[in-house]
């Protein structure tokens, strides 16, 4: 587990336990260090690891993130203007360099998602998607087939 990812678990933890403050000044360090915006509300899942120690990574402190997935350097797991809520990624999920899911959406688990694709929509478990905005490639192949 990256050194990035230990702080935000310490820092969910202490917030989970009233130490607010103390949980804050730990997501500070991880921004200033890693270059990464992990909040101490965020909830990632055990295994789950950020590529290059989480270069560029962006979570939402809504955001729940599950068990044994992969953060490349880049990904953004945000909100979107307009839209209440944040990204459910269930676990297993693997997601490319540079990828935005944005959103009240879920991943399901197994999925995969492609470098710098743009995902404003639910991803069915063990799907692949890519582009902007990102699409399944089972329906491209079907299509194509």
């Amino acid at each position: 587990m990256s050194a990035s990812l230990k702080m935000q678990k310490l820092a969910h933890t202490l917030h989970k336990q009233g130490f607010a403050r103390t949980a804050q000044t730990l997501s500070r360090v991880v921004r200033l260090v890693y270059a990464a915006y992990l909040p101490p509300e965020a909830q990632i899942g055990e295994g789950t690891e950020l590529g290059y120690g989480g270069i560029g990574v962006i979570v939402h402190k809504d955001a729940v993130i599950g068990r044994n997935c992969l953060l490349s350097p880049g990904v953004v797991v945000g909100g979107r203007s307009g839209k209440e809520g944040a990204p459910v990624i269930e676990d297993e999920v693997l997601i490319g360099v540079g990828a935005k899911i944005l959103g009240p959406i879920r991943i399901g688990a197994g999925a995969r998602i492609g470098a710098n694709a743009v995902v404003l929509h639910d991803v069915e478990p063990g799907d692949t998607v890519a582009g902007v905005p990102a699409r399944s490639l089972r329906a491209t192949k079907r299509q194509s087939a």
